[in-house]
């Protein structure tokens, strides 16, 4: 009998020694696995300045890691990312233009033509999609995307990784921000961080959302005042002036189908969801900056603000505006241009 509890009492220990051991090892590997995983820059959650309005200013600061967004910066303007270092993130994406290229198709590699319009990279982390179609939920796999894309950079990973690592300068760039130095992850993380970076605070709407009264002209506010009545602001409100959510392309009517000659890039979200739902369904724009780029819609159909108002109001808002109006209107849009750098736009 005591022979028997003993043997019961070597079992316990036995079993309470071997689930010790799994719970060690699992630490372990849990460590190891922590430690290989690739730092990946995120937007930081960002304090906004809330007013009574439905528009919100962008903060004047915003705290980013300095080193990377150098780093990104560099690689943003480097054509060795692109297929036979023809284009760079710039090439579309022109500081000067308003962060976009003022054309309705971005020529990219070898003359070939982008199936939609170049949106602005200009606070792009106040999107919660990316694409107009909202395919992208980061800028990590947005980046992906364009880097293969055969419209716009043309080149794999293994190749540009290569051909940075011919350059001195980034191989020590890399190696002092990240341990493993040039890597896929790595560069993309760089480029995010930048894009992250690439914030246009300080527009005279928002000195006057924070309080400046005479940052308006009277027929400014007078736009503004139409803005919200009629509607606008429903779709087109937050930080990003939109850039918050999904809308078909044609509420009240359908552009498209009277534009005629439907193309797949102009059935939206429908080409991700492969939902009925979604078709002709595209990201809301941000109109940050919008009076200096145009031309306006994923199809760069509308050349000028007053055209893209007309049109937005006659089919998400059902409504015919007087010319005057719309000119307003368009005043108001203008007061949404910020600056890059302490610099207007």
């Amino acid at each position: 009998m005591r022979l028997l509890t003993v043997n019961r009492r070597i079992r316990r220990w036995m079993g309470w020694l071997a689930l010790i051991l799994v719970a060690s090892l699992l630490v372990i590997l849990w460590q190891r696995f922590t430690t290989l995983q690739p730092v990946v820059t995120t937007p930081a959650q960002v304090e906004i300045t809330k007013t009574d309005e439905p528009i919100q200013p962008i903060p004047l600061e915003i705290a980013t890691d300095k080193p990377k967004v150098a780093l990104g910066e560099q690689l943003f303007q480097d054509v060795r990312l692109s297929k036979n270092s023809q284009k760079s993130c710039l090439s579309c994406h022109s500081f000067s233009l308003g962060g976009a290229d003022r054309i309705a198709h971005s020529i990219g590699i070898d003359g070939a033509n982008t199936k939609v319009n170049t949106p602005t990279v200009f606070n792009v982390r106040f999107n919660f999609r990316f694409n107009w179609d909202g395919e992208f939920t980061n800028l990590a796999d947005h980046l992906d995307a364009l880097m293969s894309n055969p419209r716009t950079m043309g080149t794999q990973w293994p190749t540009a990784i290569r051909s940075l690592q011919q350059v001195p300068a980034y191989v020590r760039a890399f190696s002092q921000i990240y341990p493993d130095g040039v890597t896929a992850t790595n560069i993309k993380d760089a480029i995010v961080a930048y894009e992250l970076s690439l914030n246009t605070p300080n527009a005279r709407f928002d000195r006057f959302l924070l309080g400046d009264k005479t940052a308006l002209t009277s027929t400014e506010k007078e736009g503004y005042r139409l803005f919200k009545n009629y509607g606008c602001v429903s779709c087109h409100q937050g930080v990003n002036i939109g850039g918050n959510m999904f809308q078909p392309f044609g509420v009240i009517g359908n552009y498209l189908i009277d534009r005629g000659q439907i193309k797949p890039a102009d059935l939206g979200h429908f080409n991700v969801s492969e939902n009925e739902a979604d078709r002709y369904v595209f990201r809301v724009p941000s109109l940050r900056n919008v009076a200096v780029t145009a031309p306006y819609f994923h199809d760069g159909s509308a050349q000028t603000l007053t055209k893209a108002i007309e049109q937005m109001t006659k089919y998400q808002l059902g409504r015919s505006l007087a010319k005057k109006q719309i000119e307003q209107i368009a005043e108001f849009l203008g007061t949404l241009t910020g600056e890059y750098r302490g610099k207007p736009l």
